[in-house]
């Protein structure tokens, strides 16, 4: 055997919120034929897309002769995937040994298939793609919750399922792990509904083709797709993946000039009679590209700024011109009126849903909006101009707009400073503004807020976001538990892009009890005793053994229960203190202690759902 060999390339790596080549393409979800080829760019269309950082990396490869599993490895580490979070079972287990040999790529093992979904969406949120690897059926089935809430969340997601043995399908047998039948598709067929493109490798010739086309569309669309996998074939070499393969690339999205310019006059015209416009960044603003191009755009206009509740963290909160949260009427204090009020609203990157327009109440008209969507820009009722990237639009009309602070004056007015609640009696029962007066405190430039369903929302979209400090949620699927998942993923993936920062979670109880294995995914050798004693020891913390094993996790070793707000202080300076580790805190508040705007968000939720039949619906539909 030769040494090991390394993939030299040279180019853009794709992938990663924090990287300038981000994909700026808005979402297509129609679905893509496995037919389709892949786009090789070269450098020089790369550059004139306006991707200018390049860098040169070495992805080493296993052995010279690369089997199937070892060629999916390398793809998944090309595009900045480099951890994937996988459960063992017959079906992929071949595949699983295959992966193991890229010494780049890191397998995480999870305790169940929905909590390692619900981990690579959290993987995907912070690298820009993730992977969960599942068996077929009981594996896939599983996880597919995850998938359909990556697939509404926008966030690129490789499922890689093993499959049957190549020689099953036309031997009319039935097998163990599926529904009975003689037909191996169900699996496939739900997958369809959720992923933008599934391939199924049966054969080692077309597999090359096949795993290109599917990780393109999910860098492209911004969706899950769906790899299944042969059990028989994951060792195998081929031609086109047993030497090292063509660098993995991708066909950039480009600007129709005429089409730019003429809907950067379009929105000029309308801003140069506006009195007071304003600016509302939504969450397809994700790319870090579109993030700074929305930076400069407020820079040059001097527009207020506000944010819809799920792109909380895309601007800075420090910024002079950022005014808050635009959510109807649970926003940030005085955006709802200067938002509302505008005789002009720049709508970039925004998703309406019920849950984002507080039951369809919004005041916001669409004939008062400039729409920026990942590939067009529409003015008002008026005319649509496509074939546009959200970031080339910005940078344009950045560099033309003209100054006008009038609706950022008007808030400075309006708005009152906000004072902290005052400290609690002791003894007294732990409030909730008061528990999230602490969760602030604990907040840095090095913090990631994750925030679950429920009032959680509602609480830690009030906190203030340090420079530098990151906040996600699940918005638009709103499935509970997401967040317990999410934190591994996340957590990984901030390991390896910056070890200094730490993840904070906010999760109710009962969103918790969904997907409660989640924080024992750690725990060595699968000790359920431990778990058992981590909450019936009587003293409300556990020490478990130093060593963290492979994971990229310590071991949960500090968990603590706090009912009172000097409890609770002391609980949070320890957890504070015990850097690199897993730290555990359940504060303790009344049932009914919620935030009032959970109360009316909820109410009008409400309103919106029992609406009878061929009844009218009042506000903003969008």
């Amino acid at each position: 055997m030769s040494a090991p060999q390394s993939l030299e390339v040279t180019g853009t790596p794709t992938g990663g919120v924090d990287s300038p080549h981000a994909a700026a393409a808005s979402p297509k979800p129609e679905q893509k034929s496995v037919k389709s080829t892949t786009g090789a760019v070269s450098k020089a269309a790369k550059a004139a897309s306006g991707h200018k950082e390049h860098h040169k990396y070495k992805i080493p490869l296993a052995s010279p002769d690369a089997n199937l599993g070892v060629h999916i490895a390398n793809r998944l580490v090309e595009i900045g995937c480099t951890t994937c979070f996988a459960v063992p079972g017959d079906f992929n287990l071949l595949l699983l040994d295959q992966l193991l040999k890229q010494p780049e790529l890191n397998m995480v093992w999870c305790c169940n298939e929905l909590n390692a979904g619900y981990a690579a969406d959290g993987y995907a949120r912070k690298r820009g793609v993730g992977c969960v690897c599942v068996t077929f059926c009981v594996g896939g089935f599983s996880a597919i919750n995850a998938v359909v809430g990556a697939y509404s969340e926008d966030l690129p997601l490789i499922v890689i399922s093993g499959g049957p043995n190549s020689q099953d399908h036309a031997a009319n047998r039935i097998l163990h792990h599926t529904t009975g039948l003689n037909e191996y598709g169900q699996q496939l067929r739900a997958f369809r509904e959720c992923t933008c493109c599934q391939v199924v490798i049966q054969h080692i010739e077309d597999a090359h083709m096949l795993l290109d086309t599917a990780i393109s569309e999910a860098m492209l669309r911004r969706k899950p797709v769906y790899i299944e996998v042969a059990c028989n074939l994951a060792d195998l070499t081929h031609p086109s993946f047993a030497r090292p393969p063509v660098p993995y690339a991708l066909a950039v999205s480009h600007t129709n000039q005429a089409s730019l310019e003429a809907a950067v006059e379009a929105s000029l015209e309308w801003l140069g009679r506006a009195v007071k416009p304003v600016l509302l960044q939504g969450v397809r603003t994700r790319p870090s590209r579109t993030r700074k191009a929305m930076l400069d755009l407020a820079n040059s206009s001097r527009y207020p700024v506000a944010v819809m509740p799920d792109a909380k963290g895309f601007f800075p909160e420090d910024h002079p011109q950022f005014i808050g949260m635009y959510w109807g009427p649970v926003s940030s204090p005085c955006v709802c009126e200067v938002v509302e009020s505008s005789d002009v609203v720049i709508c970039v990157g925004g998703v309406w849903t019920d849950y984002s327009t507080t039951g369809y109440s919004l005041l916001l008209k669409p004939e008062k909006m400039i729409r920026v969507d990942g590939n067009r820009v529409t003015i008002g009722h008026g005319p649509t101009f496509g074939c546009i990237v959200m970031a080339d639009f910005l940078e344009a009309l950045a560099a033309r707009v003209k100054p006008n602070d009038t609706g950022h004056v008007i808030f400075k007015r309006m708005v009152l400073p906000t004072t902290e609640p005052p400290p609690q009696q002791p003894g007294e029962m732990l409030r909730t503004n008061v528990l999230f007066k602490h969760i602030q405190h604990m907040l840095t430039p090095t913090t990631s807020l994750i925030s679950e369903v429920g009032d959680s929302w509602f609480n830690t979209l009030k906190l203030k976001l340090p420079p530098g400090a990151e906040y996600e949620l699940q918005m638009r699927y709103g499935s509970i538990g997401w967040s317990v998942g999410a934190v591994l993923g996340y957590s990984c993936a901030e390991k390896q892009t910056n070890p200094e920062r730490r993840v904070v979670a906010c999760i109710g109880d009962g969103s918790f009890q969904m997907t409660a294995q989640g924080p024992y995914n750690v725990i060595k050798n699968w000790d359920y005793t431990g778990l058992v004693r981590a909450f019936h020891n009587g003293q409300g913390k556990l020490w478990t053994a130093e060593d963290p094993g492979p994971v990229p996790l310590r071991i949960l070793r500090f968990i603590h229960k706090a009912r009172t707000e000097t409890e609770l202080e002391a609980a949070i300076s320890e957890a504070v203190r015990r850097r690199g580790e897993l730290c555990f805190i359940m504060a303790v508040t009344h049932r009914d202690d919620c935030s009032k705007e959970l109360l009316e968000w909820g109410s009008r939720v409400a309103a919106a759902n029992s609406r009878k039949p061929g009844a009218a619906q009042a506000g903003s539909g969008h």
